[in-house]
């Protein structure tokens, strides 16, 4: 149902409010999105001190592209990146497990005592994430696993809103398809495997792309569950960076920071319209 008839839509007065409003939407989207990118590249061109006597300079002066290098080189962004992309990647795949295996058993296998799993993993979605630093923290603590990869991608796991994300998707899939294949004698592991897995990819793309951007930008977990700064990642090794770097090298170094995620949520886009789409099973 629409607001608008299409009897009205075929008025010209209407077509064209109706254009220049999407057109407006679009343009302040444009601005919105590309503005912090924009200013980052422009950041990172300019020299220091014009930086600070005319910091509202739509572009730099005179561009000074070799800082882009001088930031790769002196600030060692390569080596924080290559942590950060190993975070990134077992934290991903630790919370991708996780996620599956319990949205598998709250939605298909569904437990007697589901109902009671399903509505403690959603009250903890009402915990602030630094209610349980502390506690998370002496947990680390006593399983000796402080101050390795294991601290920043086990936690990774408990996320209960991929957990919820995944079991709704699981939801809309029809049941007769799981009696049709235990019929078939398919057992639980066969019916993830060979049953539900191929149809999840969508859900599985949109779950990868929303880990890897938390985990890309996590500061603060990092920054204390890793005690040897040279494991940690760019989020947490810029700040520390930017103490006794110039200006405009730290905002290169942002820059190239920016990019991978950026990069990778533009070539993912499309997964993530269908996945969130994606309500029952195409045939």
């Amino acid at each position: 149902m629409s607001l608008i008839s299409e009897f009205d839509r075929k008025r010209p007065v209407v077509r064209a409010a109706l254009g220049s409003t999407q057109f407006a939407v679009f343009v302040g989207v444009v601005i919105v999105g590309l503005g912090p990118i924009l200013w980052t590249i422009k950041g990172a061109l300019s020299p220091t001190q014009e930086l600070i006597k005319d910091p509202l300079r739509p572009w730099p002066s005179n561009p000074a592209w070799p800082v882009l290098g001088k930031a790769w080189s002196e600030l060692r962004i390569g080596h924080f990146l290559l942590n950060t992309v190993i975070l990134a990647g077992g934290s991903w795949l630790v919370q991708l497990v996780v996620c599956l295996m319990g949205a598998y058993a709250l939605s298909v296998l569904r437990p007697r005592a589901g109902r009671i799993i399903y509505g403690a993993v959603l009250a903890t979605l009402f915990l602030p994430g630094s209610v349980s630093l502390v506690a998370l923290y002496l947990t680390v603590l006593d399983l000796h696993i402080d101050n390795t990869l294991w601290s920043v991608w086990l936690p990774a796991g408990a996320h209960a809103f991929t957990v919820l994300l995944m079991k709704r998707f699981f939801d809309g899939i029809p049941r007769e398809l799981f009696g049709a294949a235990q019929v078939d004698g398919a057992g639980p592991w066969r019916l993830f495997w060979q049953i539900l897995l191929p149809m999840s990819k969508p859900i599985i793309a949109v779950v990868s792309l929303l880990t890897l951007m938390g985990a890309w930008k996590e500061f603060l977990w990092p920054m204390v569950a890793l005690s040897d700064t040279e494991a940690h990642p760019i989020s947490v090794a810029l700040p520390r960076l930017a103490e006794f770097a110039e200006e405009n090298t730290v905002i290169a170094g942002m820059f190239m920071a920016l990019m991978p995620p950026v990069l990778v949520f533009i070539v993912f886009q499309k997964y993530i319209v269908r996945g969130v789409g994606f309500t029952g099973v195409k045939g």
